[in-house]
């Protein structure tokens, strides 16, 4: 992962970058994004955020190679998804600096969970959305599936993480997620400009503007903040079994084992 590049006045370019395996997040970069964007909240010089991938995708979802190492064990499991992932995505939404997507390619998974934390989104018109982990015989953790749900609405979560649907561009701006869909060419000039004229305005406005609205979404229906603490609490009270008890089930591992071996998993 790439961090702290100057794209322009104000501007920092965040790249997620995993060679040979579509910008897929390992563990190491998910503490990465943490350590970044809470170092971009501390800083007075950034005005705008334009997060993106290299290359042709912007992220395809976690790096399944890296599974079987810890997976399967609940414990670990947990720590996971609680420390590492939620780690970097808390730092996102707790970041008062505007953040721009620039989303080309597959978003899926971990990228779709990335994207939503981000103010303004925009993609390319060949761009991909989903969330397929059916197929890998594992749920999405609570929060990050409360945070998916609150962005890309209830419907669609149910969707991609159900059917394990997959949608285009087109598809995810009918439904609110994406703030507008271009051209492949005319993306980067479209997601830098738009960084820009972000970078551009009162940034003390800016942040304002950010904390108002973290505020305002804890009393709304579905918003990444409440449910994100409504699933913790449930956990805590016992009321929902805990999510990370499957950790040593068949499917889970049969699901891994079969991507890892490129074969249909059998459940």
């Amino acid at each position: 992962m790439a961090a702290g590049e100057a794209a322009g006045r104000g501007v920092v370019r965040v790249t997620l970058r995993h060679e040979g395996r579509l910008n897929a997040m390992s563990r190491a970069m998910w503490r990465q994004l943490r350590t970044v964007f809470q170092d971009i909240q501390r800083s007075d010089g950034v005005r705008c955020v334009l997060i993106e991938g290299a290359g042709e995708a912007f992220c395809a979802g976690g790096d399944i190679s890296e599974y079987p190492a810890f997976r399967f064990d609940p414990a670990q499991l947990r720590d996971f998804h609680e420390s590492d992932v939620w780690g970097g995505l808390a730092a996102m939404l707790d970041c008062d600096v505007p953040i721009v997507a620039r989303i080309a390619g597959a978003c899926m998974g971990a990228g779709v969970e990335i994207a939503s934390c981000c103010d303004i989104r925009i993609a390319a018109a060949g761009a991909r959305f989903g969330a397929p982990i059916a197929k890998l015989g594992f749920p999405m953790a609570p929060r990050e599936a409360a945070l998916v749900a609150g962005a890309v609405g209830d419907v669609t979560a149910r969707q991609m993480l159900l059917e394990a649907a997959t949608f285009s561009a087109a598809e995810m701006a009918q439904r609110g997620f994406l703030s507008r869909v271009v051209d492949t060419e005319q993306l980067d000039a479209q997601a830098l400009g738009t960084a820009l004229r972000i970078a551009a305005l009162a940034p003390g406005a800016a942040r304002l503007n950010k904390q108002t609205l973290r505020a305002i979404r804890k009393n709304v229906p579905l918003a990444p903040d409440q449910q994100a603490q409504a699933a913790s609490d449930l956990i805590a009270n016992n009321a929902l079994a805990d999510p990370y008890a499957y950790a040593d089930s068949a499917e889970h591992r049969e699901g891994i084992n079969a991507f890892l071996a490129k074969r249909a998993p059998v459940f």
